[in-house]
């Protein structure tokens, strides 16, 4: 079993920047991917960005060349680098470990909040 906590969110002005953290242990060699999802109120729960153990890398149309998901060799922490942030970047963050095999585990999520 894979165990997820996420760190490094706050509040930030607009044009800002933050960067989270996921921080993955247990059973990690199972884990096949691992994504951020954001849920901002009202709203469904969408994706933001997945990378791949093989390192390939894909990011939702709204967050393209501000948003930057890299992890660490070990496969123990993922990152998410948040540039540029925008008030309707407001949410909580998600991190997402899918394994080969089984259901996929979510972390408790993090409060990124930006104002204008």
């Amino acid at each position: 079993q894979v165990q997820l906590v996420e760190s490094g969110g706050g509040l930030v002005q607009a044009g800002g920047s933050l960067r989270l953290s996921c921080a993955a242990s247990g059973s990690t060699f199972s884990i096949n991917a691992m994504s951020w999802y954001r849920q901002a109120p009202g709203k469904q729960r969408e994706l933001v960005a997945v990378i791949a153990r093989v390192g390939s890398t894909n990011y939702a149309d709204s967050v393209k060349g501000r948003f930057t998901i890299s992890r660490d060799n070990a496969w123990n922490t993922v990152y998410l680098q948040m540039n540029s942030l925008k008030p309707e970047d407001t949410a909580v963050y998600y991190c997402n470990a899918q394994p080969y095999a089984g259901a996929s585990v979510w972390g408790q999520g993090t409060q990124v909040t930006v104002s204008s």
